[in-house]
């Protein structure tokens, strides 16, 4: 086909967040030091979880995967974010953009597995004390852990070949710092209604899969802490689960708002917002939150640092 032809040669140029000249300059240092604190953060995680023996346990061993996650998931769009306030034009070759539309899904619906798989976690740990480390020994640990990533990078080839196909030609310019399934449709020359509900469906039922999972997980949690008989004892519970809940209503709350809604015009100024909050915000405050919250994690920290 013709439109084939033409989109193998074409190139989008990312509008990004539009602000006047020197408000750009304010946001890409603002930006820059996001993400060089959200790599720190998240690097530490991973080398205090891989150089502790006493972190070598499944929900530590599930975060550093996550914070993993969180390093790729704001390489892929932060850096070309960046470039977006430095050049007027900031362009991204037709293969670049739909490489970072597929590694921008897969780490994302991985994250969501995780997050899933991490709430299970924490079932085991508060539900069936008893039956932990059978439930959860580190055999199923990797395994579980693998599955995330395996599940990630599969599912998201379903979106990626269906919106790619699209003919692209004419309109090259995307209302957006990256390349996402909304702002990719806008441009499209042909909406097939096909496409658009594959692309929706196959990203609503991740999210709305491991949400569901995760929130069952959190009612047997919230009903067994409600019985145990000590004030001090539902603390603790609390206390260990309250990290993760906040990750969790974080990210599916704002992945949930912009893939799983009413079709129609949305405002890309505000859908612009939220997506800084999830590729940015978010991967920035999960080895804050993780960290604080956790009295195994700082004392590792306390030990690194004494010696």
């Amino acid at each position: 086909m013709p439109g084939e032809n033409q989109t193998k040669m074409i190139e989008f140029i990312l509008r990004g967040i539009a602000t006047n000249g020197g408000a750009q300059i304010a946001l890409f240092m603002l930006f820059l030091g996001l993400y060089i604190l959200t790599l720190v953060g998240n690097a530490m995680v991973i080398m205090l979880v891989r150089s502790n023996t006493s972190l070598h346990k499944p929900m530590y061993i599930f975060l550093g995967n996550l914070s993993f996650v969180e390093i790729w998931y704001t390489t892929i769009t932060v850096p070309k974010m960046l470039c977006g306030f430095l050049y007027k034009d900031n362009y991204i070759s037709f293969t670049g953009c739909f490489l970072q539309y597929f590694f921008f899904f897969s780490m994302g619906q991985t994250e969501c597995c995780l997050l899933a798989v991490m709430g299970y976690d924490r079932y085991l740990a508060i539900c069936q004390p008893l039956r932990y480390h059978m439930l959860m020994n580190s055999r199923i640990c990797s395994i579980l852990s693998a599955l995330c990533w395996i599940n990630g990078f599969l599912w998201s080839v379903v979106p990626i070949t269906v919106v790619s196909r699209l003919p692209f030609y004419g309109e090259n310019e995307i209302d957006h710092f990256l390349c996402d399934t909304g702002p990719l449709l806008e441009i499209s020359c042909v909406r097939y209604f096909a496409t658009e509900v594959t692309s929706a469906v196959t990203i609503s039922f991740v999210l709305l899969v491991t949400f569901s999972f995760t929130c069952i997980s959190y009612i047997f949690i919230l009903v067994t802490t409600i019985r145990i008989p000590s004030s001090s004892g539902r603390r603790k519970a609390f206390s260990t689960c309250a990290a993760h809940l906040t990750v969790v209503i974080m990210f599916f709350g704002c992945a949930m708002y912009m893939y799983i809604r009413p079709s129609g015009h949305h405002p890309f100024y505000f859908d612009k917002s939220v997506a800084v909050f999830y590729t940015i915000v978010t991967p920035l405050l999960n080895p804050i939150i993780y960290s604080m919250r956790n009295k195994e994690f700082i004392q590792a920290v306390k030990k690194v640092i004494k010696h």
